[in-house]
């Protein structure tokens, strides 16, 4: 095989958080240990409960945060250290608030405009307008659009204008961190739709992050479980609905809606205390809440294993 577009090898970003008078400094360990491979073209989904390291991986991928240890490599090639400017038009990010990712005193010519000014990357101002034009028809805007604020707009108008800023720089991977969670249910439709057209349109590789298993099952090729910083499943999207391996994959899947009464599963309720994210000790970190969990599972930490196939569970149940 050949190298991926993006690959991170033992990935950790740590927050520093204050301690008390003569305190030994303490961490939070946000994303602890996480190694994947997204290929070209393909949509990789990141599922879990909100503070789970989601959003963090995919702003470290991009080094918004700097990593704290681990590597990132894109196309092969190393970019954990160094300049990101020449990488910044090969990656982009949606954010999750089209509200708050969108500066009110811009219209939304210069919002789209921006990356552009920011890389010299036109030759006049007619050129600079028509590549405006050319991006806000992608995500179904209009000219019209260009001399408007964002607060003319809906959510999910906002959103596309958000989409069209990432794409104007013709990236070849973007992250999209959570783009349809704040809008209502019959919009998140239309734009996870509107993601994947623009995928086989531009070649895209998307990285998916959501807490909702169904708008990632619908969207992405291969999916990783994230729980407490820890990826704890990883698979291809078939198999991980079809037969997840992972106790607390088992517990997401169990509490996805279903429209009949005949395909309910039953409902896996989670009990016991969230282990603490911060200076956790070495074991597992999901061992409170699991009901298969032994003596083994709160002495020591489970490795990543290799199942076949590119299935790689962190549990000694798989072992």
């Amino acid at each position: 095989m050949g190298a991926p577009l993006i690959e991170l090898q033992n990935l950790k970003k740590y927050f520093p958080v204050a301690g008390g008078f003569l305190q030994k400094q303490k961490h939070l360990r946000a994303v602890d240990d996480v190694s994947l491979r997204i290929e070209t073209g393909e949509t990789m989904g990141l599922v879990g409960e909100s503070g789970c390291g989601k959003s963090t991986i995919g702003r470290t991928m991009l080094r918004l945060y700097e990593p704290t240890g681990g590597k990132i490599f894109y196309e092969g090639t190393d970019i954990t250290r160094g300049s990101m400017t020449p990488y910044r038009k090969k990656m982009q990010i949606v954010f999750q608030d089209p509200y708050s990712s969108l500066n009110p005193r811009m219209t939304v010519g210069d919002i789209v405009g921006e990356p552009l000014d920011i890389h010299r990357m036109f030759a006049s101002k007619a050129e600079r307008q028509d590549r405006i034009r050319e991006k806000l028809a992608l995500v179904g805007l209009n000219s019209e659009h260009m001399s408007r604020y964002p607060h003319e707009f809906s959510g999910g108008q906002r959103q596309r204008i958000s989409i069209a800023r990432s794409l104007m720089l013709n990236p070849k991977f973007m992250v999209c961190d959570e783009p349809v969670s704040a809008l209502d249910v019959s919009i998140q439709a239309q734009v996870i739709n509107m993601l994947m057209e623009l995928q086989q349109k531009l070649q895209l590789t998307y990285l998916f992050i959501a807490h909702d298993l169904s708008v990632v099952r619908h969207i992405s090729a291969k999916v990783g479980v994230m729980y407490l910083g820890s990826l704890v499943e990883l698979t291809d999207a078939k198999s991980l609905y079809r037969s997840p391996l992972h106790p607390y994959t088992k517990a997401l899947l169990s509490a996805i809606p279903v429209p009949s009464i005949r395909e309910k599963k039953p409902r896996i309720l989670l009990k016991g205390e969230l282990t603490s994210p911060i200076d956790p000790k070495p074991a597992c970190r999901f061992a409170p809440r699991c009901e298969y969990a032994c003596d083994r599972c709160n002495a020591e930490a489970p490795g990543a294993t290799d199942l076949g196939g590119g299935h790689h569970v962190r549990c000694f149940l798989a072992e």
